[in-house]
């Protein structure tokens, strides 16, 4: 198979041609569905829209919102006139707005009413005062110059906003030969889709992702598990994230499967959409998995008509893996990555053996290269020797906006841009992640790699996810630091995990705190922030009177 030259708006139109009364995107809890020539006359509508109150190529216009219906409406409108959407992290509260909106530059943002701790709308009018004493499309901010419009994506009315229906009713004044101007003058190397990296360190930068970068991630990811037209993928991992919005998107587009999606993750709508569409595919992180298979309803839902799937977003379990593959019938496949590559560097296939699939995240994609490099030296490293996970291609990114100096920073000379992940490469070409190198604890020296306690401890009855991170200490630098849900009926001890440990694992990879958690810390997209942890350790601690030593 070859790289597609295919921008978004060209592959939608192609199964709006082909398949045109094939259902794309199905919500089945509220039983409303699209066929790909429906959804295609919306999408277009909205372009038209778009362009009325001035959005044009270049454009950023900002998405605010969980895994609505007209989510992907936007993106394809946005991608058809060549404007790039911005991904919002759902999650994100006033400062984390404002510091988004602000640095991409955005022209037009589109939002829900919220969600359950956060309030969209009063956090818009918090940021852009102005718009409840101007009219729409007037908006004129000191603060963010670049801003001229909101849209709120609903029916409800709001002060100085659009709302979709006014915006489509917009798009009629728009002549259909303007729209076919704006097609003609994209090229699949254009600018699509900028991300904000998770921000589990430092300051949030846009990622800028090209058609061709996200359309061919899609496309081979797909290939990598056989997809095709009559695979229906249950899509609950969020769309602002590259799992959501390319693996499981950018996938279906390129294969002309049906998306049956959910709003927010609820395991229980999860299953149930699964069970009444009768869905091949299912994706999720490590949590979302545990939460379905440990839901109390979980056995009065048939899960034979699954396939396969993906689990990403974070390391993946063995056990949880060969649970997701006894209960719920899945060949499920990894996918390793990070944003900066589309998200793709490495995948299993559908065809491995049961053992690859769960120690290994594969191999390199198609037009992929992929490299274990020595951090020290720059070399490549012989297999079976640890270094750091660096790869070039099709997959990686145009660079961090408006910021050369951290683009160069991750792309070295040779094209090969550095993930920061410490793995390694076996003899039948297959990766394995080893680490992190900022998450690596170094205690008097030695280099400990949580991953190694955490596939361990996981063998460890009555443990239901585990997360390993360093805590401070004043004698040695840092100490492992074992952070445990544990499972609803277990009555394990700190004593009980030590023990466990005692004698199998070398002495001081042996957790010397372990703290029974609720919870873990994460970003909008399903990953552990490790830096959160370490600063939980120190509160914990604190509380029960513990010296950190």
């Amino acid at each position: 198979m070859e790289l597609s030259e295919r921008t978004l708006g060209e592959w939608l139109e192609y199964w709006a041609e082909t398949t045109p009364e094939k259902e794309y995107i199905v919500y089945s809890d509220r039983n409303l569905r699209f066929t790909w020539s429906k959804f295609n006359d919306r999408v277009d509508a909205m372009a038209k829209g778009l362009l009325s109150i001035g959005v044009t190529k270049g454009s950023h216009v900002g998405i605010w919102a969980t895994n609505v219906p007209d989510w992907l409406t936007f993106l394809y409108a946005s991608a058809k006139i060549g404007a790039v959407l911005v991904t919002v992290n759902t999650n994100y509260k006033q400062h984390e707005l404002e510091y988004l909106v602000e640095n991409s530059d955005m022209h037009t943002l589109c939002i829900i009413d919220g969600t359950w701790d956060c309030d969209y709308v009063e956090m818009t009018y918090n940021m852009l005062p102005e718009l409840k004493t101007c009219q729409r499309g007037q908006l004129k901010s000191e603060r963010f110059p670049f801003m001229k419009n909101v849209v709120y994506i609903g029916p409800e009315k709001h002060r100085g906003m659009y709302n979709t229906q006014e915006l489509l009713l917009l798009g009629h004044n728009v002549d259909d030969e303007v729209l076919i101007k704006s097609k003609g003058s994209i090229s699949c190397h254009d600018i699509v889709n900028m991300q904000y990296t998770s921000g589990t360190t430092g300051f949030p930068k846009g990622v800028m992702l090209s058609h061709h970068n996200i359309v061919n991630n899609g496309l081979f990811t797909g290939e990598n598990m056989k997809f095709t037209p009559d695979d229906k993928l249950c899509v609950c991992v969020p769309l602002f994230h590259c799992f959501g919005v390319v693996l499981a998107t950018m996938n279906c587009l390129t294969h002309g499967s049906t998306q049956v999606m959910v709003e927010k993750f609820d395991p229980l709508v999860v299953l149930a959409s699964i069970h009444k569409e009768r869905c091949t595919a299912l994706y999720g992180v490590p949590t979302m998995f545990i939460a379905e298979l440990n839901h109390p309803m979980f056995e009065m839902f048939d899960m034979s008509s699954l396939r396969t799937g993906i689990m990403a977003g974070s390391l993946c379990p063995i056990e949880l893996m060969r649970r997701v593959s006894d209960k719920m019938f899945m060949s499920i496949t990894s996918v390793y990555g990070l944003t900066e590559t589309s998200p793709g560097m490495t995948q299993t296939l559908i065809d491995d053996s049961f053992e690859v699939r769960c120690t290994t995240v594969g191999r390199d994609y198609q037009f992929v290269e992929v490299q274990v490099i020595d951090p020290e030296t720059g070399e490549e490293c012989a297999v079976g020797v640890q270094g750091e996970m660096c790869c070039r291609g099709f997959n990686i990114m145009k660079g961090y906006y408006k910021n050369p100096l951290a683009t160069a920073e991750i792309i070295d000379k040779n094209g090969f841009l550095h993930s920061g992940d410490l793995g390694v490469k076996d003899e039948n070409g297959n990766y394995r992640i080893t680490g992190r190198i900022k998450d690596m604890i170094i205690r008097g020296g030695e280099n400990i790699y949580p991953r190694e306690i955490e596939e361990y401890l996981y063998h460890l009855e009555g443990i239901k996810d585990v997360q390993v991170a360093g805590v401070p200490s004043k004698k040695y630098g840092e100490e492992v630091g074992a952070f445990i849900i544990l499972k609803e009926e277990s009555k394990l001890t700190e004593e009980d995990v030590r023990d466990f440990c005692r004698g199998k694992i070398a002495r001081y990879k042996v957790p010397k705190y372990i703290f029974f958690v609720d919870h873990f810390p994460m970003t909008g997209s399903g990953k552990i922030q490790k830096f959160k942890l370490r600063e939980m350790s120190l509160e914990i601690c604190k509380k029960k009177g513990i010296e950190v030593v």
